[in-house]
């Protein structure tokens, strides 16, 4: 089993493809022979592959022909297309975000409807569909109406997908991911950096401003059950999945007051003094006025969210 994963040295890449690796259970790692890393280059290595794995690595532009060509060489039976300017980066470049958030999904698309068997294709798609001015409740009939390029790219890849599944290209399925933490600190393009650098500079000693009130609410969720439920979009029985074949996933909706606590709670008392608060008007609305977002329809389907705030500190600094 050939498995593709495009955005490989990204934060989420990484972790999946070591979870890929070192996790012989999961119902995909147990028949991967060969595993495909694509990206513009690679810093970080991914874990020991199995002796019956190959592990290849591709670096290159995924607007580049040559590079999509070299990724889906020979049967692929499944690829995790992660692969995305941020949606800061894309607002400031519409081309760079156009080419590789729109232009390079299309492309993936086309490439793999050449093959005798329709692989199964996951695409890491944002909550950023919804938009900036959020309705009181999201459930899973809300209709997207996305405020940025880069929303407005992901919903249009999440339309894509389901064309070429209704074509019998792929077998696709589409996730809207919330902020996933915790990433490394660094640049990242990310507007909501600052929801991943809490736990790290908590964990380290080190003072935070957030740009956020204490009773700003977002959608959380960690990137060990962010990694799980890509899997998991990798194995479900097609039939059962929606027209759209579109779905949020279930994610905690807390308070950063809220993960505060779980963090002290981890950490020490000592780390609450570290924090001070400078909202900034455009960040709050942005991503402090998160509203309920119900998702029954994916929980049904397996996806799960990590259960409690303590739990998702625990699985986020990994």
């Amino acid at each position: 089993m050939n498995v593709v994963i495009t955005g490989a040295n990204g934060f989420v890449g990484r972790a999946l493809a070591r979870r890929l690796l070192d996790a012989p259970g999961t119902q995909l790692s147990a028949r991967i022979t060969k595993l495909t890393l694509v990206d513009l280059g690679f810093d970080d290595t991914v874990g020991r592959a199995p002796g019956n794995v190959e592990v290849t690595r591709i670096a290159g532009d995924l607007d580049d022909a040559a590079t999509i060509a070299g990724a889906l060489s020979g049967d692929v039976h499944a690829v995790f297309h992660l692969a995305s300017v941020p949606g800061g980066t894309a607002e400031r470049e519409y081309e760079l975000g156009r080419r590789i958030n729109l232009d390079a999904t299309l492309a993936l698309l086309e490439r793999l409807r050449s093959q005798s068997t329709p692989p199964r294709f996951v695409f890491a798609s944002s909550v950023a569909v919804y938009g900036a001015e959020l309705p009181a409740l999201i459930d899973e009939q809300t209709l997207p109406a996305p405020a940025l390029t880069y929303g407005a790219h992901k919903l249009i890849g999440e339309y894509l997908v389901a064309d070429a599944s209704r074509k019998g290209w792929v077998e696709g399925c589409s996730l809207r991911l919330p902020g996933v933490v915790a990433r490394p600190q660094g640049p990242s393009g990310l507007i909501s950096a600052f929801m991943s650098d809490l736990f790290w500079q908590l964990r380290d000693g080190e003072p935070i401003v957030l740009p956020v009130s204490p009773d700003a609410t977002a959608w959380w969720i960690s990137v060990t059950r962010c990694v799980e439920n890509l899997i998991h979009a990798a194995t479900i029985d097609p039939s059962r999945l929606n027209a759209n074949r579109s779905y949020a996933l279930p994610v905690l909706r807390l308070s950063m007051a809220g993960v505060v606590d779980a963090l002290v709670r981890r950490f020490g008392e000592d780390r609450r003094a570290l924090v001070s608060h400078a909202p900034v008007e455009a960040v709050e609305r942005l991503f402090g006025a998160y509203p309920p977002l119900l998702t029954p329809g994916a929980e049904a389907l397996g996806f799960r969210h990590d259960g409690s705030a303590d739990t998702l500190v625990s699985n986020a600094m990994v």
